[in-house]
C-alpha cells in the first residue's frame, strides 16, 4: 500500500489543476506530480482517485506533525468540491459510468477465466470502491448504472469468500465492512458449476 505522503502529493497536485480538469470533458486527466522515492508513478488523475486518496487519507493514524499537513489539504479539497458544486458533479457522473463500465469488463473476464483473473482483484476492486466513494457526489446515478450496479453486486456477493479487510490494515477504519463489503474476501480462482 502506498504511503500518507504518496496520497497528500496527488491530493495536492489535484486540487492544483482542479478547475482545468473540472470543466474540460475529460474522466482522465494529466498530472506532473513525481511520487516519494521507491514508490509508484501516478494514475492519470481522475474525480475518484481524488476522492479515494482523501479517503485512505483521513482514515490513517497519523502523528501530530503530519495533522496540519492532512488538514490543510483536505480542507481545501472540501472547499474546492463547494466551489465547483455543478461541474464537479457532472464530472462525478461521468467518471461513476466509466467506472461501472470498467468493473463490469473485471467482472466479465473474472467470470469468462476465473483462475487467469482471481488475483486481479485486490487491484481491481479499487473500481468498486470508486464507484461506493462517486454515489453521494452525484444527483443520481442512472438506472442503467445502478441495474448493472446491482447485478454486479448479487454476482459477487454469491462467490466472494471472506478473508478479513484486503488492503493495508492502516486504511481499514475508512472502509468498514458495512459499506465496503467488497474489500473483504477475495475472488476464488476455481467456481464448480452446479
Amino acid at each position: 500500500m502506498k504511503s500518507l505522503d504518496y496520497d497528500l502529493r496527488y491530493l495536492n497536485s489535484g486540487i492544483e489543476i482542479l478547475e482545468q480538469y473540472l470543466i474540460s470533458d475529460e474522466v482522465f486527466w494529466p498530472t506532473s506530480v513525481s511520487p516519494p522515492k521507491g514508490e509508484p508513478d501516478y494514475p492519470r488523475l481522475t474525480l475518484d482517485g481524488l476522492l479515494l486518496a482523501r479517503a485512505k487519507i483521513t482514515s490513517r493514524s497519523i502523528t501530530p506533525d503530519q495533522e496540519y499537513k492532512v488538514r490543510e489539504v483536505i480542507t481545501k479539497f472540501d472547499l474546492s468540491r463547494l466551489q465547483w458544486k455543478v461541474a464537479w458533479e457532472d464530472k462525478a457522473s461521468k467518471c461513476y459510468q466509466t467506472r461501472a463500465r470498467m468493473w463490469n469488463n473485471f467482472i466479465q473476464e473474472y467470470q469468462d477465466n476465473q483462475q487467469e483473473n482471481a488475483d486481479r482483484y485486490h487491484y481491481e476492486v479499487r473500481l468498486r470502491v470508486m464507484l461506493e466513494l462517486l454515489k453521494p457526489e452525484i444527483m443520481q446515478p442512472s438506472i442503467t448504472e445502478t441495474g448493472l450496479l446491482i447485478s454486479l453486486d448479487g454476482y459477487l456477493k454469491s462467490i466472494l469468500v471472506y478473508s478479513g479487510f484486503i488492503w493495508d490494515i492502516d486504511i481499514q477504519s475508512g472502509f468498514p465492512e458495512k459499506d465496503y463489503w467488497f474489500l473483504y474476501g477475495k475472488l476464488p480462482p476455481f467456481i464448480t458449476k452446479q
